[in-house]
């Protein structure tokens, strides 16, 4: 029997390319909103918190330098691996597809940031994952999924553009597809090879992630509309944060 081709998350995000594309990415920003987060969350200072898709680390390193117990988990090993060189008796990193139950825990806040979620080809996998997320949290704790508004992501849609970025041109197209943002990244490698990736995240709207909070037994206290925690609006905020609660 032909093997099942990879998902496309397992084969982009061990890439070095992917690293390449992403690197100008504002780290600087990402740790405001995590600032404001922990403020209007304000776990204790004891709290244990899981980033859940932690990529390389950096999030989770700068939760751990806020004095918190964090675990930080991911499906790339490779990302992991380079996690692990900042790791010490705080901060654990673990190779871990949250499709698969969680054996660490339990934890106060569940953290899962910058849109990593809703990359599986089946759609009962993303409750799966939530389930399975919603599980370790302690009783009282929070979980926090940080999701882009999908609405407004479509109407905005650049069809094509190219980046360069070290000497390699990428060039991105984008469509929506049988219910996918679809990303496609088309480069030339550094041995001159034609290199094609893809990234799909499910155009979820909130009705539909409100579907699967109440499958997964959780509680939705407020939806967030960007990174400076205003309320959500549907029609002009660029994320969707979701608060929720065990």
């Amino acid at each position: 029997m032909p093997s099942e081709p990879a998902e496309w998350f397992s084969t982009w995000f061990d890439s070095p390319y992917y690293h390449r594309l992403y690197q100008s990415r504002d780290y600087a920003e990402a740790q405001e909103f995590l600032s404001r987060l922990l403020a209007h969350l304000h776990p204790k200072p004891d709290a244990r918190l899981l980033d859940l898709a932690c990529g390389k680390g950096r999030h989770a390193r700068y939760l751990s330098e806020q004095g918190f117990e964090v675990t930080g988990v991911d499906l790339s090993p490779q990302s992991i691996a380079a996690a692990r060189q900042f790791a010490h008796e705080q901060l654990h990193f673990q190779v871990h597809d949250m499709r698969d139950s969680l054996p660490y825990g339990p934890f106060d806040l569940v953290l899962n940031l910058f849109t990593s979620f809703g990359y599986f080809q089946q759609e009962a996998e993303n409750v799966v994952a939530l389930r399975n997320a919603a599980a370790v949290v302690r009783p009282g704790g929070k979980l926090v999924i940080d999701f882009l508004n999908t609405e407004q992501a479509i109407r905005a849609l650049v069809a094509h553009e190219t980046k360069t970025v070290d000497g390699t041109d990428f060039h991105l197209y984008r469509h929506f597809n049988n219910d996918f943002i679809v990303k496609e990244i088309r480069f030339q490698d550094e041995e001159g090879q034609e290199q094609c990736f893809e990234e799909r995240v499910r155009a979820l709207t909130q009705e539909r992630f409100e579907e699967y909070f109440q499958m997964a037994g959780l509680r939705l206290a407020e939806v967030l509309g960007d990174y400076q925690l205003r309320p959500f609006d549907p029609a002009t905020s660029p994320r969707m944060i979701f608060v929720l609660k065990k």
